[in-house]
């Protein structure tokens, strides 16, 4: 009854005051941003469609210009001179000069800054007579596709060096003689690059926004450094004619790796070319964005404040149960005394409550002994394992030693007897002192080569091991004893068949492991025997020890106390094959205390 009611309070108070709340936020904020989203398109729009009306308006006159020229009295008299095989070389210069004197002059009257330049097929420019313009991108242009607008470059056929520096777009006209209609060159109509340049530079489109005036093949008109924007305006002009055919204007988006931007255009017809702007999408409509996370701080204070009111309202109900919810929390991880203390103090008259919360407050209590009682048990028997496992010596090898040790002294090898009991007395107080289950990597390296001194005493050539070490590992800790069994299978399997038994241990500080590595050419393992380890290694206990019935017991003892130390932070890699032998790979955390 009580949860119900508390349903019922928060659903009143979600219809009254949350949900209006967040309707009407949203419809406030989807409004306000297809209004300012307009706004601002309709303003980039405008302020492209300037640009293009004063393009239009520079190039209308430059090919004002050109029509002009062609159709002067001045520039016909001088192509009626040329073509005149009759007339006189200061006849000829003449006209020249009047020409180039009415080009100066149209010039210098010009505020443009636009210049004229007339060239002849057979006598090259009207200033300079070079001819390199033929070998020109765009004078091929003009050639092969009749492209009469370039794009920006330099033209040395001008009056002066000034000019010859500057960069210049063109508009090409057919140099016409009028009697004859005869075509015997181009007049050239120059005007600065900088004329346009300096006017689509000023136009900003966010922050980082750009607007680039371009060909419809993607090369920039004013020499405009695109080539961060080149993926985007290539994707956008593939759109441009592939969806916009027919519209001269408009806006849509263009998605590219980096995210999604949007590109305005403006088509120019008579000169086949576009102005492009780019700019990211998060970007121009930031100010949206702002106004969004402005109304969602406002709508979750709103929120805030209801659902504190609802709470207040309902918190004297609600609070003792909401204690005993996190309460559980803590039951359910096994910190009982912090459940303990969370646990609600229920007021009087709360008979409901007060029975649920005495309840679970005896069974919190209960179980905290039950496992604590079971924990320390568990405990107390994995510790008399681990002390047996550290004690679990092959006595087999104690045996061996002093037989080797017996023969030695018969044979009169007082070194190898001094040297033998030496390794064997160190072997026994290292394996006696259980003051710390960790030791350092090269005290316990040291323990195998006493080891392995005494096992070369005994089977002499039929035994080969190779020890790599790696000085940034000794220094680390292990567990005492987890090497030395390895390396007694290792060599017990491997001396079980016929030739020289090849056993090889590495250690290896491997990114923030440890590694340790056996590897024989003994009899190997059989895949059901390694698939038994890797599932009782899995399992998340101890691999069982007594339970194997004489099955590995030396590599079960190692990993079980692996288990025991290191927990989840422990890795085993083991591969075996039969007949070929066993790598047997551990992982261990690296740890300097």
């Amino acid at each position: 009854m009580f949860f119900s009611l508390r349903s019922r309070l928060m659903a009143v108070f979600s219809i009254l005051l949350i949900l209006p709340f967040a309707a009407l936020a949203y419809i406030l904020s989807e409004e306000a941003t297809q209004t300012i989203k307009a706004s601002i398109e309709s303003s980039t729009a405008q302020t492209i469609e300037q640009f293009a009306s004063h393009v239009v308006t520079l190039l209308t006159q430059v090919e004002d210009t050109g029509n002009q020229v062609v159709s002067s009295r001045i520039t016909q008299e001088w192509l009626n001179v040329h073509l005149n095989p009759d007339n006189t070389i200061q006849e000829r210069v003449l006209a020249k000069m009047r020409l180039r004197e009415y080009f100066s002059s149209y010039g210098v009257n010009n505020a443009s800054g636009i210049s004229i330049s007339a060239f002849a097929e057979d006598a090259g420019g009207l200033w300079t007579q070079d001819r390199t313009y033929l070998k020109s991108e765009w004078f091929e242009a003009f050639m092969t596709v009749g492209q009469r607008w370039t794009t920006a470059h330099k033209d040395i056929d001008q009056s002066d060096e000034f000019m010859k520096a500057r960069s210049v777009n063109s508009f090409l006209f057919p140099l016409v003689q009028l009697q004859s209609l005869r075509n015997v060159g181009f007049i050239k109509v120059n005007y600065p690059t900088t004329l346009l340049r300096n006017a689509i530079e000023k136009i900003r489109v966010g922050r980082t926004g750009k607007v680039m005036l371009l060909t419809r093949e993607g090369k920039s008109v004013l020499d405009q450094n695109i080539a961060e924007e080149q993926n985007i305006l290539q994707r956008g002009l593939a759109q441009i004619d592939d969806r916009f055919q027919e519209a001269s204007s408009g806006v849509f988006p263009v998605k590219d790796t980096e995210g999604t931007n949007l590109l305005f255009f403006r088509k120019l017809p008579a000169q086949n070319w576009i102005i492009a702007g780019t700019v990211p999408e998060g970007e121009l409509y930031e100010k949206i964005t702002q106004i969004r996370q402005t109304m969602l701080v406002v709508t979750v204070i709103l929120l805030l404040l209801a659902m504190v009111a609802a709470f207040w309202l309902s918190a004297g109900i609600t609070k003792p149960l909401s204690s005993m919810g996190r309460a559980m929390k803590y039951v359910q991880r096994g910190e009982f005394n912090q459940a303990l203390h969370v646990m609600p103090k229920v007021r009087e008259g709360h008979s409901e409550v007060g029975y649920v919360t005495g309840v679970f407050e005896q069974m919190t209590h209960r179980l905290r002994y039950l496992i604590e009682t079971e924990f320390e048990t568990n405990l107390r028997r994995k510790n008399a394992e681990y002390k047996a496992l550290l004690l679990q010596i092959n006595p087999h090898f104690y045996n061996n030693t002093l037989e080797i040790i017996s023969g030695l002294a018969a044979m009169k090898r007082e070194d190898l007897v001094m040297d033998a009991t030496e390794a064997l007395g160190k072997m026994m107080r290292y394996s006696l002192n259980l003051n710390s289950d960790l030791v350092r990597v090269a005290e316990e390296m040291a323990y195998i080569r006493d080891y392995l001194f005494i096992l070369h005493l005994r089977h002499e050539e039929r035994l080969h091991v190779v020890i790599e070490e790696d000085p940034a590992a000794k220094d680390y800790m292990i567990a005492k004893f987890i090497i030395q069994p390895l390396v007694e299978n290792a060599v017990k399997y491997s001396l079980e068949k016929e030739g020289v038994a090849q056993v090889s241990l590495r250690t290896q500080v491997d990114g923030d492991r440890l590694l340790i590595c056996v590897k024989d050419n003994g009899i190997g393992m059989s895949p059901e025997l390694v698939q038994d380890l890797q599932a009782e290694l899995e399992a998340g206990d101890s691999v069982a020890i007594l339970s194997s019935e004489g099955q590995s017991i030396g590599l079960r003892n190692v990993l079980s106390r692996c288990r025991l130390n290191y927990g989840e932070r422990f890795h085993l890699d083991l591969h075996s094959q039969l007949g070929e032998g066993t790598e047997l790979m551990m992982y261990l955390p690296l740890l300097r205390s």
